[in-house]
């Protein structure tokens, strides 16, 4: 992994670099998934699993909607943070992930030096204007040593990452349509959010922005 700011010049277009490591252990790939027939892929997932506001174990109601594919996904209830081989809202195996989108996040973990990649859960996220996340760590994983692989479509967001504290500092990484984001190694457990999505009629993508995160969970 490079250090920070380190760029490769290589370009997709005359402003986006293609690689930029944001930090020991953030890579953002510009466009990478950007001929992804996301939109297909999406319908098809969620006619059989649609999206939902989850609960947490607190009660409250998250502010994206979620869903899952692959072997297991992320739920989240009274009961706690984790992954289930079925989705509880229609008592059903979740999804095969879809080959293409396999593909993509397999390369997106080599760019970042990640080989044998295979993740075995993709987690659906759907944002309207004004969802956001708040800071947390993905930690509900068996092994830290796999990276989070996030591919991201539609309207633009902005990507909150610190340190392993809640309380350090953080950046914003500008996420557009088409973007990858891998993050692992020092940064594996840091703590992340989206900032509330802004409500822009000039999106070329629409207003809504959905990330599809894959991570080894078991």
């Amino acid at each position: 992994m490079n250090d920070l700011g380190d760029e490769v010049t290589d370009l997709f277009s005359a402003h986006r670099p293609k690689l930029i490591w944001c930090a020991s252990g953030i890579l953002h790939l510009p466009g990478f998934a950007s001929a992804l027939d996301w939109q297909s892929q999406l319908k098809a997932i969620t006619t059989q699993n649609p999206f939902r506001h989850m609960q947490t174990p607190g009660g409250r109601e998250m502010s994206a909607a979620m869903t899952s594919c692959g072997s297991v996904g992320w739920v989240s209830d009274g009961k706690g943070y984790r992954y289930s081989p079925t989705d509880p809202h229609t008592g059903t195996n979740w999804p095969d992930m879809p080959d293409a989108m396999l593909d993509l996040a397999q390369r997106a973990a080599r760019a970042f030096g990640a080989t044998g990649y295979h993740p075995d859960a993709c987690l659906i996220n759907r944002y309207i204007p004004g969802s956001k996340m708040g800071l947390h760590q993905d930690r509900d994983e068996a092994d830290f040593s796999q990276p989070v692989v996030s591919l991201s479509f539609g309207a633009t967001a902005q990507f909150m990452i610190g340190g392993p504290s809640r309380s350090d500092p953080t950046r914003v990484i500008q996420l557009e349509h088409g973007d990858a984001l891998v993050f692992g190694g020092d940064a594996r457990l840091a703590y992340h959010g989206i900032k509330p999505l802004k409500s822009d009629s000039n999106q070329p993508y629409g207003a809504e922005r959905y990330c599809l995160t894959f991570r080894k969970a078991l």
